[in-house]
């Protein structure tokens, strides 16, 4: 698994022309990778927050709806 996240659109835009940043260097490791949009001209960062603990329930259908 690579250390980096690559995103396939900016989450503002939309656009995709997309490339990694450096950052700030006082920016700890592990607290985003960042990416700079160069259509829109903005920079934000992915992380991965963790796992779901509970996931889907047995009684719920498709995209977590309720089945009756």
């Amino acid at each position: 698994m690579s250390e980096r996240a690559a995103p396939f659109y900016c989450p503002y835009c939309g656009d995709e022309d997309l490339r990694p940043s450096e950052g700030r260097p006082d920016t700890p490791r592990g607290a985003g990778a960042p990416w700079e949009c160069h259509a829109c001209n903005r920079a934000f960062t992915l992380s991965f927050l963790g796992l779901l603990a509970s996931g889907l329930r047995p009684e719920d259908g498709p995209e977590g709806e309720q089945t009756s």
